[in-house]
């Protein structure tokens, strides 16, 4: 069964361009994984600290093979200090 997940980050003010950094370092690398169906990291126009990471894996071993990969290990060490709120939300497709 995949697990489609979003995961949603408030950039501390004036930090929005380390965020951006961050994330986008995790776009190529996530997409290379095994196991990974979509993964993509959307920045909102109407309101530049927000971000959202939209991800679906095949199953749940993909998804702990993400959180044990090396470029996971360094965007979970470096993120907190630039940001304000971070939550994720588990997605249903519907159709």
């Amino acid at each position: 069964m995949t697990i489609t997940k979003s995961v949603t980050f408030i950039a501390k003010e004036g930090c929005e361009a380390k965020m951006k950094e961050l994330l986008t370092a995790m776009v190529e690398p996530s997409k290379a994984e095994p196991g990974v169906l979509f993964y993509e990291i959307f920045q909102y126009e109407n309101n530049p600290r927000r971000f959202m990471a939209v991800e679906t894996w095949e199953n749940e071993a993909a998804l702990d093979g993400h959180k044990a990969s090396a470029h996971y290990a360094v965007y979970k060490s470096s993120y907190e200090p630039y940001c304000e709120d971070k939550y994720s939300d588990e997605l249903e497709v519907l159709g």
